[in-house]
C-alpha cells in the first residue's frame, strides 16, 4: 500500500478519534433539566444508562428508600451517604428533594442523581443517569445499591 494511502488512513483514523471524544465531552458538558414535578422525575432516555425507583421499565427500576423519623432526619442521611460515596457535588437542595452530581474517577464523566422524598408514602424516590454515552455498564446500578448500603448504615448519626 502506498505510504500516501497509509497517511490519509491514519489522518482520517485520527480524526474520527478526535471527534469522538469530543462528542462525549459536549455531552458530558451539558446539564440536563431535571427535578420533579409533582413528585415525579423527568422520564429516562431510551438509552440504557440510568436507573430510577419511578420507571415502568424493569431493566431500570430500583427499590426505593423507607424514610428515617421525619423529612430533616432523613434528608440528612442521604446527605451522609452521598458524602461518604465520595466524588460528588450537592447542587440543589430542597427539603424534599436533592440533586448530586457524581464524578466517575477515571474518565471524570459526571451522572445526575436525585432524590426526591415523598412525605405520603414515606419513600425517597432515586433518579440517577449517565450525561455522556449510550450505556454506563451498570453504573447507575451499581451506584444505587451502595447508596442504598450507606443509608441504611445510617452515617448522619
Amino acid at each position: 500500500m502506498p505510504v500516501k494511502i497509509l497517511l490519509t488512513l491514519a489522518v482520517i483514523l485520527v480524526v474520527l478519534v478526535i471527534a469522538f471524544f469530543g462528542r462525549i465531552y459536549w455531552q458530558n458538558a451539558q446539564v440536563p433539566a431535571l427535578g420533579h414535578q409533582a413528585g415525579q422525575f423527568t422520564p429516562l432516555s431510551a438509552n440504557p444508562n440510568g436507573v430510577s425507583t419511578q420507571t415502568d421499565d424493569p431493566s431500570k427500576q430500583v427499590e426505593p428508600w423507607p424514610f428515617k423519623g421525619d423529612e430533616e432526619e432523613t434528608m440528612q442521611s442521604i446527605k451522609a451517604a452521598v458524602r461518604a460515596y465520595g466524588e460528588a457535588e450537592i447542587v440543589r437542595e430542597e427539603s424534599d428533594y436533592l440533586r448530586v452530581v457524581f464524578i466517575t474517577p477515571t474518565m471524570r464523566y459526571r451522572d445526575d442523581a436525585e432524590f426526591y422524598l415523598d412525605s405520603a408514602t414515606r419513600q425517597v424516590h432515586f433518579r440517577s443517569a449517565s450525561r455522556a454515552g449510550k450505556s454506563d455498564l451498570g453504573l447507575n446500578r451499581q451506584r444505587h445499591e451502595r447508596l442504598t448500603d450507606l443509608y441504611q448504615r445510617d452515617l448522619s448519626r
